[in-house]
């Protein structure tokens, strides 16, 4: 047997592989807490209005930068800013002293993150901003550390115990690291009205993106529109209801406004061999149908319909119809 493979200890049962996993999601959760603690003190808490209020004010980019799993975390709060409104860039802390210095520009903030505060490869970073006066932002757990000593402002991490059983790997600090991230990217996103719509703008792709459509760019518009008036014999809205394919029509009044519907369900509800197709649809018609704004969230469009069980919506702006909108376009688009 190998010398490496001598030094295998079995773990034993499965019980104490669950009992390790809880153990380390109970250390995480402590390490929340203790964050979400630091908030309730006057110092921290003006420290942090104090980071939001610089990079609100900023002209340029957020350079978010940290080596190791700090630098991880720095990617990932580097994108969640981008993504929320706030414009940031990752500098990796080897290619800083490597040319890549050059990123940062009198208008940028750096926000250096570093648990130690004493990881040498961030030194370059630092003498640059020194040199060339750009606002370094830090956070770190240690209060005298290189970094906190040399940051124009400090936020002060809580000390938390690893959950790693060597207290080597970082588990715990990262998860708080990544969690004050989180609450900052959020706070900016709020401070600056970031809506739905500046999400989707960010977000056109994939299953996000499509939740994000509007109604109005998935709805059957103009022609499409199957519609027709009270009025109307059943036979004629039989008819208008093949030509646009969508399983239903609307009734409008003489103003274009949603009054009713009348789908192949009410069709076979009614003509029983008794009615006269030369009756009028509004005497079948379900009033006051269901109906969704044009600007209405499509991802909100569906679950109306499968909460009321229904496979056609409306689109009505200020009571006039303007479109309609199929469950099927909706899964098409790969809303659901």
């Amino acid at each position: 047997m190998s010398t490496s493979a001598s030094k295998i200890v079995p773990f034993g049962s499965g019980g104490r592989i669950v009992e390790s996993a809880c153990r380390s999601l109970s250390i995480a959760a402590f390490g929340l807490n203790a964050l979400e603690a630091k908030f309730s003190e006057r110092d921290f808490a003006a420290t942090f209005l104090r980071v939001v209020g610089i990079i609100m004010k900023v002209r340029g980019r957020v350079i978010v930068t940290g080596i190791g799993k700090s630098g991880i975390v720095a990617r990932k709060m580097t994108a969640t800013l981008t993504s929320t409104g706030t414009p940031a860039l990752f500098l990796h802390p080897a290619d800083a002293g490597h040319g890549d210095l050059g990123m940062i520009t009198p208008d940028d903030v750096v926000l250096m993150m570093s648990h130690s505060g004493e990881s040498t490869e961030l030194g370059p970073i630092i003498h640059y901003c020194k040199r060339f006066a750009i606002p370094l932002l830090a956070m770190t757990a240690q209060a005298h550390s290189t970094v906190a000593t040399a940051a124009d402002i400090c936020v002060l991490m809580p000390e938390v115990e690893e959950a790693c059983p060597n207290a080597l790997a970082p588990t715990t600090s990262t998860t708080v690291q990544m969690a004050f991230g989180d609450a900052l990217a959020i706070a900016l996103m709020e401070m600056r009205g970031f809506s739905a719509d500046d999400f989707h703008k960010f977000h056109p792709n994939g299953k996000l993106g499509a939740q994000l459509v509007k109604v109005r760019e998935l709805m059957a518009s103009n022609q499409d529109v199957p519609m027709v008036r009270e009025d109307a014999s059943l036979l004629d809205a039989t008819i208008e209801m093949t030509r646009a394919r969508l399983g239903g029509t609307a009734i409008v009044d003489r103003n274009g406004r949603l009054i009713g519907a009348f789908t192949d369900g009410d069709l076979r509800r009614t003509v029983t061999g008794k009615q006269n197709l030369t009756e009028a649809v509004g005497r079948f018609m379900t009033l006051t149908p269901l109906a969704v704004a044009p600007d209405e969230l499509a991802s909100e469009a569906l679950r109306l319909m499968h909460e009321r069980n229904i496979m056609l919506l409306f689109v009505c702006d200020n009571g006039k119809l303007v479109g309609a909108v199929h469950m099927h376009d909706l899964l098409h688009a790969g809303v659901a």
